[in-house]
C-alpha cells in the first residue's frame, strides 16, 4: 500500500523523518514568493552615477587638451625658448663662471665677453679666428677674380639656417625653431642656430651615422663579431664630448678588446667575414687610405700602377709651410723636412706600397673570447711575377720621415752607435716629448711604439698634410653635400671625397682650413664654424646672371644638390610637426618617426657609403613622394599630430595660414605672387566654384602636399 503525503517544507525547521520504511514524496509548494532587492541600490540616487560618469569624461577631456596643447605649442614665440642675452655694461659686472675650461663660450650656451687685446697705440688687435675668416673671404674673392666669375649675393638667414639643419641634423627647420630665432637679432641668428645644433643630441647621432658609413660601411657585417649599433653609439658619445679628430683616429687604429665591450674594435671586426675569423689587412688598408688619407690605392693590391693614376711620394705642397698667421709652435721646421732629394719627387705607386701599409694591420689578431689583441706585425705576400711569398715590412706610401722607427730599427741604430734617431724623441723616449705630445705625458710613453701605434702616430702627425686635407674635405662634403672642386689638367672639375691625388695640390681655401684645423688641435666643431662662416657657405644659390657649373665649382654660388634619402624623410616628417622632434619629444612621436623613416628609405632607396654620388631622381622616387604613405600622412588633417591642422585652427587669417605653411615646409616666406595665389584659393567663394566644392581644410591639405612634392623641397640650395 502506498500513499502520497503532502508536506510544506519551510526554512523554519527540519523535515520530519517518516516512520518505518514507508516512502515519502515531498511536494515543495512555495507559499510566498520572495523578492530580494538590494538595499544599497535602492538607496543610491541616480545623480551620483551620472556625476561619476561626467567626472570621468572631464578628466579624459582634460588629458586630451593637455596633450593637444603640448603638441601644438610653437605656433607663436615661446619666451622661454631662448635664454635672455644680457651683456654687462662694464667689465666689473662680467660673470666669467660660465667659461668652462676646455669648452668655447659658445659651447657653454652663453655669449662670451672676451678680453680684447690692445696694442700700444690703442688699436684693437684681431683675434686669430677673425684673421682666419678674413683670409678665407679674401681667398674666395681672389679665386673668383682669377676665373673672371661674378659672385651671387649673400643668402638670407633662413636659407643659411636651413642649410645648417640639413647638414648637421638631416632635417629642415621646425616652426618652433623659426619662431625662436625671430626673437634674436638678425645678425646673430645663424650663429645662435648653429651653436644650438652643435650641442644637440640630433647632431651627435646624425653625424655618428654619417661617420660610420665611411668607416665601416652601411652593411650589417658579420653576425656575431660585428655590432654596428654599438659602434654608431660610441661615435655619437664622442661627438657629444667634442673629442678631437686625431684622438678618434688613434682610438680606431690601436683598438683592442672585445667588440661588445670596446665599440671601436668594430672597425676591425667588420672585416672578419673575409679574414678567416680575423681582421682582413687588405680591406683595412683600402678602407684606411680612403677614410683618413683621401687616396685610392686599391688597384695596387694586384699590380703596379702602369697608367699613372696613382702618384705617391713627397709633393712640394706636402712639405713646405704655409701661412704666417699660424702659431709658431705648429709650423713646419726646416729640421723636420725630408731631404732635398725627396722633396717634389713623385713616383708611380707599386704593389709594395699597398701591402706595406696592409702589414700594419696584421698586428691586430683575434684571440677568441679575449677579442682583439696587439701582436708584432707578420705579413707575407707573393707579388706579381714572383715565385714565392716574401716578408713585407710595415711602411707608409709617403712622408716616411714622419713614421717612428720600429723596435728593430732602433736596436740596429743603437748597435751602429747612431744615437740621432734614438735621442730625437720621435719614438717616445721617456722624458723626451715627441712632437705633438705634451711634456707631462712623455715619461709615460714606452721605449718604442707598436706597429699600430706607429701608424696612428703617422696618420695624425701635424705635418701629414694629405691626412689633414682628407679630413677637411670630408667635413666640407658633409656640410655642402658635394666635395670641393679641384683644378686638374683638364680644367676645374668636381672632386671626390675619397680620391684626392697627391700630385694635385688643394685649393687655397682647403689648405688654409687644413692648416688651421691642425693648429687648433683637430677640433671638429671649430672647423664646422669656420666653414659655415665662410662666404662660400653663405652665398646664395640664385643670381641675376646665368649660373654655370663653373660658378658652382668655384663657389661663386652655393651648389644646388639633391637631398639624400634620410634628409628627405627627416625634412618631411619634421614639416608635419610644429615642435622640434628630438629626444625631448614624446615616445610616440619618436617611435612614429623611426618607423616612417625606415619604411620610406626601403622604397625611396639609400646609397649607403656612396651617399655623395650625385644621381638623377628616378621615376620610382618621384612616385614614392607623390603616392607614398609618408607624404600622405604628413599632409592629411589630424587635430592632434598634424601641423596643417594646427596652423588652420590657430592662424588669424588666410594670409597667416599660407605664410606659416611656407615657413614650416620650405623654411622661407612666400613670394608676393605665391601668397596672392594661395590666399585666393582659400576664399569661400573660390572654393564653392570648384567642381566639386572643396572645404578650407581640404585646400590647406592640398597646399601642404604640393609644397612637400615641390622640387625646391627636395634640394639643398
Amino acid at each position: 500500500m502506498s500513499f502520497h503525503e503532502s508536506q510544506n517544507v519551510t526554512s523554519d525547521g527540519p523535515i520530519d523523518q517518516p516512520a518505518g520504511d514507508v516512502p515519502v514524496v515531498a511536494e515543495l509548494v512555495p507559499d510566498v514568493e520572495v523578492e530580494v532587492v538590494s538595499q544599497a541600490s535602492s538607496e543610491r540616487p541616480g545623480w551620483k552615477r551620472r556625476f561619476r560618469a561626467i567626472g570621468r569624461w572631464v578628466v579624459l577631456g582634460g588629458l586630451m587638451l593637455m596633450t593637444f596643447a603640448f603638441l601644438s605649442s610653437g605656433l607663436s614665440p615661446n619666451p622661454s625658448a631662448i635664454p635672455t642675452l644680457e651683456i654687462a655694461s662694464d667689465s666689473t659686472s662680467t660673470d666669467h663662471s660660465v667659461l668652462v675650461q676646455g669648452n668655447s663660450p659658445s659651447e657653454a650656451g652663453v655669449p662670451a665677453i672676451e678680453n680684447v687685446a690692445l696694442r700700444a697705440d690703442g688699436v684693437r688687435e684681431k683675434k686669430p679666428e677673425d684673421v682666419l675668416r678674413e683670409r678665407l673671404a679674401e681667398q674666395w674673392r681672389l679665386s673668383l677674380d682669377e676665373r673672371g666669375l661674378e659672385p651671387a649675393p649673400m643668402a638670407d638667414w633662413l636659407t643659411v639656417c636651413r642649410r645648417l639643419s640639413l647638414a648637421l641634423v638631416g632635417t629642415g627647420l621646425s616652426l618652433e625653431e623659426i619662431r625662436s630665432l625671430q626673437r634674436v637679432p638678425e645678425a646673430e641668428r645663424v650663429s645662435v642656430h648653429r651653436e644650438r645644433l652643435l650641442n644637440s643630441d640630433r647632431f651627435h647621432q646624425y653625424w655618428a651615422e654619417r661617420t660610420a658609413r665611411y668607416l665601416v660601411g652601411a652593411d650589417e657585417g658579420p653576425f656575431i663579431f660585428y655590432r654596428r649599433r654599438r659602434f654608431r653609439t660610441w661615435l655619437s658619445e664622442h661627438y657629444a664630448k667634442n673629442t678631437h679628430y686625431d684622438d678618434l683616429v688613434k682610438m680606431l687604429i690601436i683598438a683592442e678588446g672585445v667588440w661588445t665591450d670596446r665599440p671601436e674594435v668594430n672597425y676591425y671586426t667588420v672585416t672578419f667575414d673575409s679574414g678567416d675569423d680575423g681582421p682582413d689587412p687588405v680591406r683595412l688598408a683600402a678602407r684606411t687610405t680612403r677614410a683618413f688619407l683621401g687616396v685610392r690605392i686599391d688597384c695596387l693590391q694586384c699590380h703596379d700602377d702602369f697608367l699613372g693614376n696613382v702618384s705617391l711620394g713627397n709633393a712640394d705642397w706636402m712639405v713646405h709651410c704655409t701661412d704666417d698667421w699660424i702659431p709658431r709652435e705648429h709650423r713646419v721646421s726646416d729640421d723636420s723636412l725630408p731631404t732635398a732629394s725627396d722633396v717634389g719627387v713623385l713616383r708611380e705607386g707599386s704593389q709594395e706600397d699597398f701591402h706595406s701599409l696592409a702589414a700594419f694591420f696584421t698586428a691586430a689578431t683575434s684571440e677568441g673570447v679575449q677579442g682583439l689583441r696587439n701582436q708584432k706585425a707578420d705579413y707575407k705576400y707573393q707579388f706579381l711575377y714572383e715565385d714565392e711569398e716574401v716578408q713585407v715590412e710595415p711602411d707608409v706610401p709617403y712622408r716616411r720621415d714622419l713614421l717612428p722607427p720600429a723596435r728593430e730599427q732602433k736596436i740596429r741604430a743603437q748597435e751602429a752607435g747612431d744615437k740621432s734617431e734614438v735621442d730625437s724623441g720621435t719614438v717616445g723616449e721617456p722624458g723626451v716629448a715627441p712632437e705633438g705630445v705634451e711634456a707631462e705625458s712623455a715619461s709615460e710613453l714606452p721605449h718604442y711604439l707598436s706597429d699600430r701605434e706607429r701608424l696612428a702616430y703617422w696618420l695624425t702627425h701635424p705635418e701629414n698634410k694629405p691626412a689633414a686635407r682628407a679630413a677637411v674635405t670630408r667635413f666640407w662634403t658633409l656640410l655642402f653635400g658635394q666635395p670641393p672642386g679641384i683644378e686638374t689638367e683638364y680644367g676645374f672639375q668636381v672632386g671626390e671625397v675619397d680620391n684626392l691625388p697627391l700630385d694635385i695640390p688643394p685649393s687655397p681655401m682647403i689648405q688654409t682650413l687644413a692648416d688651421a684645423f691642425v693648429a687648433n688641435d683637430f677640433n671638429i666643431r671649430d672647423l664646422i664654424r669656420w666653414i659655415t662662416d665662410s662666404p662660400a657657405f653663405q652665398v646664395s644659390s640664385q643670381a641675376d646672371f646665368d649660373v654655370t657649373e663653373q660658378h658652382e665649382l668655384a663657389m661663386a654660388v652655393f651648389p644646388v644638390t639633391r637631398l639624400r634619402g634620410e634628409q628627405v624623410a627627416g625634412a618631411a616628417i619634421q614639416a608635419g610637426r610644429i615642435k622640434t622632434i628630438n629626444r625631448d619629444s614624446s615616445f610616440l612621436v619618436q617611435l612614429m618617426r623611426f618607423g616612417e623613416t625606415n619604411d620610406f628609405l626601403k622604397r625611396y632607396g639609400d646609397l649607403g657609403e656612396d651617399e655623395f654620388t650625385q644621381q638623377p631622381v628616378t621615376i620610382t622616387q618621384r612616385l614614392v613622394m607623390l603616392n607614398g604613405k609618408m607624404v600622405a600622412e604628413t599632409s592629411k588633417p589630424n587635430p592632434v599630430l598634424s601641423a596643417a591642422s594646427h596652423i588652420e585652427m590657430f592662424s588669424e587669417n588666410d594670409e597667416a595660414v599660407v605664410r606659416t605653411l611656407y615657413l614650416t615646409v620650405l623654411n622661407r616666406e612666400p613670394s608676393e605672387r605665391e601668397l596672392k595665389h594661395f590666399v585666393s584659393r582659400l576664399k569661400r567663394e573660390v572654393r564653392e566654384q570648384n567642381e566639386p566644392a572643396t572645404s578650407r581644410n581640404q585646400e590647406i591639405t592640398d597646399l601642404m602636399w604640393v609644397l612637400l612634392n615641390s622640387s625646391e623641397f627636395g634640394w639643398n640650395h
